[in-house]
């Protein structure tokens, strides 16, 4: 079937676009502030820290030094471990014990949550790193092993430029008071619902 042109439809979807495309100028022009940036990838859907290391790559792109903190995961076979860690303007630290339900050691997950915390102290006052990722690091707040305070302090006095990104479910209130841009991932459906184990490549 040949699609007829419409003039009138035409000038009323250009008129249309017109009016957007000045709407969204004058936001653009309106955002001149540079400064790091907090963000927050929360919610139960999948996808949290695989979208923190595309930014990661995107920052690599920039010639950005980065660093990397794994709150609770303990595992250093990821892909994406292989993938940034001999990057030379990446460091990456796996610093956890594995999920709560297998530690069943409230004690020693807040004492590996407060060595992981040191470490990611070192990167928060280091005006060398340009991004940060606290991977999983929400659980850390869920479970009351670090205290909001000292941690929404820190993330305040960091370097100006440097932006932090936070992954991992249930991001407290409090945190995400101070974030920048904050994403809540949905599940819909997932494959292990379905009993399919995870698959290489695509969850780690």
């Amino acid at each position: 079937m040949t699609k007829t042109n419409n003039p009138d439809k035409d000038a009323r979807h250009q008129a249309r676009m017109a009016r957007k495309k000045a709407i969204i100028d004058a936001s653009i022009a309106s955002a001149d502030e540079e400064r790091g940036l907090l963000l927050i990838n929360t919610g139960n859907g999948k996808g949290k820290s695989s979208a923190a290391f595309g930014v990661l790559a995107r920052a690599l792109g920039h010639g950005m030094n980065c660093a990397v903190v794994q709150f609770v995961k303990n595992r250093s076979d990821t892909g994406e471990e292989a993938f940034f860690r001999d990057h030379p303007r990446v460091k990456w630290h796996v610093m956890g014990d594995g999920f709560t339900w297998d530690t069943q050691n409230n004690a020693k997950d807040t004492a590996t949550a407060r060595v992981a915390w040191e470490q990611a102290l070192v990167y928060l006052r280091d005006p060398a790193i340009d991004l940060l990722i606290l991977d999983e690091f929400t659980y850390t707040l869920k479970y009351g092993w670090l205290p909001l305070d000292e941690v929404n302090h820190e993330l305040d006095s960091r370097p100006a430029m440097q932006h932090v990104i936070i992954t991992g479910r249930a991001a407290p209130e409090g945190l995400i008071e101070i974030a920048d841009t904050v994403t809540e991932m949905h599940l819909a459906k997932h494959a292990y619902h379905e009993g399919v184990k995870a698959m290489p490549g695509i969850e780690w």
